[in-house]
């Protein structure tokens, strides 16, 4: 009979804390909902700043605008964590064309790839080579590359239903073709956009040419999908078209920058850290609202919610809006380094870096039995249609502080549209829905407090 006892007891309070943890929920998500800060602190940031690349005026405005909020919500401690921060300008907007006969040309849309150099003054003009892949540029050869333009159109698989996925099976030809062309004697690289749609926006993104001399670089620009499917079918009529364009990025020196970062201290474990963040810079072309404001407020508004509603963390929970993310991830890099040296203890990092839409679940990295844990807790995230707990990538700026123990996430919203926007002129406040952003900032803290409640063992 005792043993009886002892079994229904067990049980009541199981069932009394699942009860409890389902209402404090409920409360997250009504308060995102009902008295949510994320959309005015993105529409500031959008809007009233705009655009943030690193070492820019717009990412200093956002270091001060994002503390000074922060200083308002009675954090126990904000501060700035100072970091050095590429600084890669645009400078006049690009110009290009198809050129079919003399005097016979097309204008189409491209970009600079961030990191790329400029063109001669006048602009490069030359015959166009169109390869699907950088295994294809090898088999060509200097032969049939040198003196010529590059034009990888490789697109973003359309029947992944993953777009990170098919994102990832494309981006190399973005990061790495200009240092492979090179090599066979290109003057310079076109890029298919980074995009699953057919549009007229090119998106810019990061690239590099390691340790090539800078002597050797050559300059590499995004093409817009409507304008490589263009000049594709250009190419497939008659071989002997030019392309022309001109662009006048150019990279300067270093400069100093900040991780901004918020912190409520734990009453039981303090010396146990959870992170929760995005990226606070951005790509020039757009304001940045979904890559990444949209991570950036959603991490400050599930720690202010959270505080809101009387939660009182038992483990130290800092927001980190991590600087540089873009074009080098020195802000993370910074965060991870920092951390160690004080020998603290971070046992989970949430990061938020897929756009403001409508939130699916999460992605756990390096955390076998978390995964198993998270999955536990199914129930209580039913009512708000998140169903998605599976091993996967945690986040850029969180990498860095991937260790045998520390559990990375990701927040998970539905990534079919986010492509549209990533790294383009279109990534703007008007792409933002309200509701889907604030049921982000939700999911986040809900997360946030259950691996506070309960850990990640």
């Amino acid at each position: 009979m005792k043993h009886f006892f002892l079994i229904a007891s067990i049980f009541f309070s199981i069932h009394l804390t699942a009860q409890n943890d389902a209402e404090i929920i409920k409360q997250i998500y009504s308060t995102s909902l009902t008295d949510g800060k994320s959309y005015s602190w993105l529409d500031h940031l959008s809007n009233q700043i705009g655009s943030r690349l690193s070492g820019s005026l717009g990412a200093e405005l956002a270091v001060e605008y994002t503390k000074a909020e922060m200083d308002k919500l009675g954090f126990d401690k904000v501060w700035l964590q100072p970091v050095m921060v590429p600084k890669w300008v645009r400078g006049a907007p690009e110009f290009a064309y198809i050129e079919t006969s003399p005097g016979t040309t097309t204008n189409v849309n491209i970009c600079a790839l961030g990191g790329s150099v400029a063109t001669p003054n006048a602009g490069i003009k030359a015959n166009v080579i169109e390869v699907k892949s950088l295994k294809e540029l090898e088999t060509l050869g200097k032969e049939k590359i040198e003196g010529k333009i590059v034009f990888f159109n490789r697109p973003m698989q359309a029947d992944a239903i993953r777009t990170f996925d098919a994102y990832s099976g494309a981006v190399d030809q973005r990061g790495a073709g200009a240092r492979k062309a090179v090599k066979y004697g290109a003057v310079g690289v076109i890029v298919r956009s980074m995009n699953l749609r057919l549009d007229d926006f090119p998106h810019t993104g990061g690239m590099g040419y390691g340790d090539l001399p800078v002597s050797q670089h050559i300059p590499a620009a995004a093409i817009s999908t409507n304008d490589a499917e263009k000049l594709s079918a250009m190419l497939s009529l008659n071989k002997d078209i030019k392309f022309f364009f001109r662009q006048n990025c150019q990279q300067l020196k270093d400069v100093q920058s900040y991780n901004v970062i918020g912190e409520i201290k734990g009453s039981e474990f303090p010396n146990e850290y959870i992170v929760v963040g995005g990226h606070l810079d951005s790509w020039d072309l757009g304001d940045g609202s979904h890559d990444d404001g949209a991570g950036c407020v959603q991490s400050m508004d599930a720690l202010r919610i959270l505080k809101q509603i009387g939660v009182k963390p038992k483990r130290t929970i800092r927001v980190v809006l991590f600087m540089n993310e873009e074009n080098g991830l020195r802000g993370g890099t910074e965060y991870a380094k920092v951390a160690k040296e004080k020998g603290e203890n971070h046992i989970f990092a949430l990061e938020s870096d897929s756009g403001g839409f409508t939130p699916r679940g999460f992605s756990f990295e390096n955390g076998d039995s978390f995964v198993k844990k998270a999955q536990q807790w199914k129930s209580l995230f039913e009512p708000y249609f998140i169903h998605y707990f599976e091993k996967g990538h945690g986040g850029a700026d969180i990498g860095p502080l991937k260790n045998d123990t520390v559990v990375l996430a990701g927040l998970v919203p539905d990534s079919q549209r986010y492509f549209d926007y990533h790294h383009a002129k279109n990534d703007t406040f008007d792409a933002i829905n309200k509701r889907e952003l604030e049921l982000g900032a939700a999911t986040m803290a809900s997360m946030i407090y259950l691996v506070d409640t309960y850990g990640t063992k």
